[in-house]
């Protein structure tokens, strides 16, 4: 019996949205489960820029547009077939760009034609009720009656919620690839005057007083782009890294006397940042679609996770902490499916369950946010950040998290070690089993070829019928990796492995025969 362990996860879970926007093309992949908990194993961002053809109205999308467009989508399909992502769970949205594009169905059907991808073109509320979804897979305001302003290219879209249902939505010329076209930079008042006249002749600003709200909730690069310079003038004069670490407990948010003319008009005196937008809120809606039912308001606690790792990693290493996590997935199930089978050598592993996996999980992702002081010490410093911060809401293992993300590498930590001093004895043993799983996964990951090639898992021959009802006397399930001279903290891994459970554990990774290049 052999199964595919791959660096993020078994196809049968990965989502993908593509997100056809005016400055650019977005692809986001996905791993979910049918709670409604996701997070992002793989993006890409092309600059196609359809939005150099809207300086005249109407306008059409232009040959030369056209064939940016067709090269970026063929670079996404590409990836997409990489990871083996059904088309079934790929949803390609576009928006104000070809929505007001003369030829958008000409443009659609060429897409369809050379590329097979079908392209459904959002209405303005549709995009602006979508935004206001992804903002809910980030921020924990489902019951709030929200307020969300996503700022694109080409519009930007207002929308109030709550509880998954939009109330009200508008979208509205003001992208800003659209006003840097029509005002110079030495406009700006005139641009203001604009963005003024339009807002208040649109009705927007009489139906936000009409509907009120709670909470205003900002979406889109645009406006993550502003509250990262804030945050980043917010912190300039920091120097000292305990200090960095310390200061960086700042909220993704900014305030009104930050960003003055369109909080003014509707009221708004601070705005929360969420990283998640329209291409999450296309994932969010696939996932409830297939999973049948409501995951619109997924899991507080993950989505809490995601924050923190969000905000001290990059995003290629927020990818390369999700392909650990996606590869602790699978190895736990492996050895919670060997536990079934009543023959684990060490009683205790017996016990391990969901909330360790999610525990697993959230310190696979978390594992490196200490790279932000710098790499000396990393580790130490993701501990220091998940303990002192203290954005893990409802997590009665917050601890337990750190000292995972803290131990994940260097030397294996012996029953005597002082972090072990004040945690529960079954603290202690649960800890040991977590910590022998994450360092094998952080190592795999670093694996240097690991983002070309597939690592193929197989039961050796006697453990074939696993799923046969008798129990027989035999030993875990091997997955197996060839370890050469290149990977000697793989070997180290294996060891500490099967010291701990007591098994034989071999890995084995096989070149795939679909690479991906980007």
């Amino acid at each position: 019996m052999a199964i595919t362990l791959p660096t993020s996860s078994t196809a049968s879970s990965l989502f993908a949205s593509i997100d056809l926007g005016t400055n650019s093309f977005k692809l986001l992949i996905v791993r979910a489960d049918p709670s409604g908990k996701f997070f992002p194993i793989d993006h890409l961002k092309e600059p196609v820029v359809l939005g150099r053809d809207t300086v005249t109205t109407p306008y059409s999308i232009s040959a030369q547009s056209q064939s940016r467009a067709l090269e970026a989508l063929q670079k996404f399909q590409t990836i997409l077939n990489y990871h083996k992502v059904n088309r079934n769970r790929t949803r390609c949205v576009a928006t104000a760009a070809v929505r007001e594009a003369k030829n958008k169905r000409e443009f659609a059907d060429c897409i369809k034609e050379k590329i097979g991808m079908e392209v459904e073109v959002l209405a303005g509320e549709e995009e602006a009720r979508l935004a206001y979804l992804g903002v809910l897979q980030f921020l924990p305001v489902y019951d709030k009656l929200a307020l969300t302003v996503d700022i694109g290219g080409g519009s930007t879209e207002f929308v109030i919620g709550k509880e998954g249902k939009a109330i009200f939505g508008t979208s509205l010329k003001l992208g800003h690839v659209s006003l840097a076209q029509m005002f110079h930079i030495d406009k700006i008042s005139e641009m203001r005057e604009y963005i003024r006249s339009v807002m208040h002749e649109s009705g927007l600003v009489q139906k936000v007083k009409e509907h009120g709200f709670e909470i205003a909730v900002g979406s889109s690069g645009t406006i993550r782009a502003i509250e990262k310079a804030v945050f980043h003038g917010y912190a300039r004069d920091i120097v000292d890294k305990a200090v960095l670490v310390g200061e960086c407990n700042r909220d993704w948010a900014f305030t009104r006397g930050e960003l003055r003319n369109i909080f003014m008009m509707l009221g708004i005196e601070e705005m929360e940042v969420s990283e998640y937008a329209l291409g999450e809120g296309v994932i969010a809606e696939t996932l409830a679609k297939v999973y049948g039912g409501c995951v619109l308001n997924a899991n507080a606690r993950w989505r809490s996770v995601l924050r923190l790792a969000m905000r001290f990693n990059s995003k290629k290493r927020m990818i390369s902490a999700a392909q650990c996590a996606g590869i602790a997935k699978e190895i736990f199930e492996r050895i919670r499916k060997f536990n079934e089978l009543g023959k684990n050598k060490v009683e205790f592993a017996a016990s391990l369950n969901e909330k360790d996996l999610e525990c697993l999980e959230a310190a696979c992702l978390l594992h490196n946010i200490g790279f932000v002081t710098g790499k000396k010490g990393y580790h130490k410093q993701s501990y220091h950040i998940i303990m002192k911060i203290g954005h893990l809401h409802g997590y009665s293992a917050e601890e337990l998290i750190a000292l995972l993300a803290r131990h994940h590498r260097k030397k294996f930590p012996k029953s005597g070690h002082a972090c072990f001093s004040e945690i529960p004895k079954e603290v202690q043993r649960r800890f040991r089993y977590l910590c022998a799983i994450i360092r094998i996964c952080v190592a795999l990951q670093q694996y240097q070829s690991l983002k070309s090639q597939e690592m193929d898992s197989s039961y050796s021959q006697e453990d074939s019928n696993l799923e046969r009802s008798e129990v027989q006397d035999r030993k875990l399930p091997t997955i197996t990796h060839l370890v050469d001279g290149r990977m000697p903290e793989l070997s180290k891994e294996l060891e500490n492995f099967n010291t701990v459970f007591q098994q034989e554990f071999s890995v084995v990774v096989n070149s795939s025969t679909s690479e991906r290049n980007h």
